[in-house]
């Protein structure tokens, strides 16, 4: 949707100004109500000032005046309901990537008589309602939801606009969508259960997006008929679900706002257990930054996946550094370069110098004389990067493709998914990415993954949908650990999950089981993202617990809860 204008980051630093409650704007003694919003609109730009009166015109700055905020967004707000898209657009710091999204308001998206009511303003921001109507052909269905959008200095002249993006227009949007109104791309899919039950998000309501993603991949293959709706549909843009963009991530899928007549659905059966689901719901109600998933780790089927934030299927499509849980897979190749071995004695100093780089342990500790089991147990992070020395650029990437199966984007999940990224690094880079740093990405069905692959001792690739549904082909590894490693790699998840970081939250998690704790500094973050990987029985599970602090104290309960429910 256009490229971002000027540096985005400098104007947020402006200070918010403080200014009083606002019931709603009002534009020549009358409400919003007052006008309807039309498509369309006039050509109207700003007012055109010569160069010369613009260079002699002081260059405006400092903290934004309340004044200035509720003036702004009135003048955006007006124009756009009175169906002036140019003069709302030119309202934006990004003129032509608003007019283009306000003008398919209307004419794509085919919503008429819109009325805008501004809330109390707070600093910067200003909250509005929108209450609309939506029509196509015959049908038509009334539209109402909440918005906001913030008020800049624009660059170069400092005058107060509004920061563009498209959430602005709705906040489903991301740069880069549009809303379109007309008949279904994808016909509607009942979702069902392992054992035939239907899945619906007013149940599983983490499942929202898992929900709008099967309809993407199999609603032209289940049999149904599409309706008349309201719907997202995406730009190119993919990420993390915070605006950022990552190689390799897997894309949101369309998202359906409004149904202005029902399509008939198709069924689709997934892999998803009803009472593991349920579980899995209720460990991360009501916590944003939570995600889990649930898997069987001689199939790879999918049991349970809950976010605690609905609008992004971060434990899908998350692109996050896993942390010391990126461990198992650096152990994997020491064990096999004969670089580390169990019982025998490990580094672990305080510091290790690499690449110009001074890393450090947690709180800075050390263990004497210890073991590698010791270190991996307890998450030493020296113990590992003092093998950097030793190691290709090129060998952990390897590692992680040939072993793992993960970072080369070709998994068949049933839905869209980012299947990790391990790059080839060098240096410092290198070093911190054999701890889950640097630029190592995961989500929690990578993570989840890994530990199957330890516990089952060969790649099953995850999957949503069996493959038998579609014909489609699964991902594989090209080799297997020997059963030596294997054997090495099984007895440190075993003691760290008895005796290491992951003790306290396994407590009480009985049979065969290995784990694996990590914590993820993150630009930024008052507090690290906190990672667990672990495996139980024929059970594998991996969660994330962004800002969460610690691994074992976050993430740990969750998955060692869902552990437990698996019976």
């Amino acid at each position: 949707m256009g490229s971002r204008k000027g540096a985005a980051a400098e104007r947020r630093r402006t200070k918010p100004a403080v200014i009083g409650s606002v019931a709603a704007v009002v534009v020549a003694g009358a409400g919003f109500g007052a006008y309807a919003m039309y498509g369309g609109g006039a050509d109207g730009e700003d007012s055109a000032r010569t160069k010369s009166a613009a260079a002699a015109e002081k260059v405006k700055s400092g903290p934004l005046t309340a004044a200035e905020v509720t003036s702004t967004a009135q003048r955006f707000l007006t124009a756009w309901q009175q169906g002036d898209v140019a003069g709302a657009a030119a309202a934006t710091d990004d003129a032509e990537a608003a007019k283009a999204l306000l003008t398919g308001y209307a004419k794509d998206a085919r919503v008429k008589d819109a009325t805008f009511t501004a809330g109390t303003p707070a600093g910067e921001k200003v909250p509005f309602s929108v209450k609309a109507t939506v029509a196509y052909e015959q049908a038509a269905e009334p539209l109402a939801y909440d918005s906001a959008l913030t008020v800049v200095r624009r660059d170069g002249d400092g005058e107060p606009r509004v920061d563009w993006h498209a959430a602005v227009v709705h906040p489903e949007l991301r740069d880069g969508d549009k809303l379109v109104t007309g008949k279904a791309g994808d016909p509607p899919v009942k979702a069902l259960d392992r054992d035939g039950a239907e899945i619906t998000a007013a149940k599983y309501p983490s499942l929202g997006t898992v929900l709008d993603g099967l309809r993407d991949k199999y609603g032209k293959k289940a049999g149904g008929t599409p309706g008349v709706e309201l719907r997202v549909v995406r730009g190119k843009t993919t990420g993390d679900g915070k605006g950022s963009k990552e190689s390799g991530a897997g894309e949101v899928a369309d998202k359906t706002l409004l149904e202005l007549s029902k399509g008939t659905p198709g069924t689709l059966k997934t892999t998803l257990d009803p009472a593991l689901q349920a579980a899995a719901e209720k460990q991360v109600d009501g916590k944003k930054g939570a995600s889990v998933v649930l898997l069987r780790a001689s199939t790879g089927e999918v049991l349970a996946v809950a976010n605690g934030g609905h609008g992004f299927n971060t434990a899908f499509l998350g692109s996050l550094a896993p942390g010391s849980t990126m461990k198992v897979i650096t152990a994997s190749m020491l064990l096999e370069k004969d670089l580390a071995s169990v019982n025998e004695k490990h580094p672990c100093p305080k510091y290790f110098e690499y690449g110009g780089w001074k890393f450090q342990n947690d709180d800075k500790f050390e263990i004497k004389d210890g073991t590698f089991k010791a270190s991996f147990a307890r998450s030493c992070n020296t113990a590992f990067i003092s093998q950097a020395p030793e190691l290709k650029d090129d060998d952990l990437t390897r590692q992680a493709k040939e072993v793992f199966g993960l970072s080369m984007n070709n998994w068949s999940v049933g839905v869209s998914t980012f299947d990790g990224r391990v790059p080839v690094q060098s240096k410092a880079q290198m070093a911190a990415s054999l701890i889950g740093q640097g630029g190592v990405r995961m989500n929690p069905l990578n993570m989840a993954s890994v530990s199957a692959t330890v516990k089952s001792g060969s790649f099953h690739q995850p999957y949503l949908v069996a493959p038998s549904v579609d014909g489609r082909a699964l991902a594989t590894a090209s080799r297997t650990m020997s059963g030596e490693t294997l054997g090495a790699l099984r007895e440190l998840m075993s003691y760290t999950a008895a005796y290491g970081t992951a003790a306290e939250a396994m407590a009480g998690v009985g049979g065969d089981v290995g784990a694996k704790t990590g914590s993820a500094e993150v630009d930024g973050q008052e507090k690290p993202n906190g990672w667990f990987t672990a495996y139980r029985g024929d059970l594998a599970a991996a969660g994330v617990v962004q800002q969460g602090g610690h691994g074992g104290d976050t993430a740990g309960p969750i998955v060692a809860a869902l552990l437990k429910a698996g019976g």
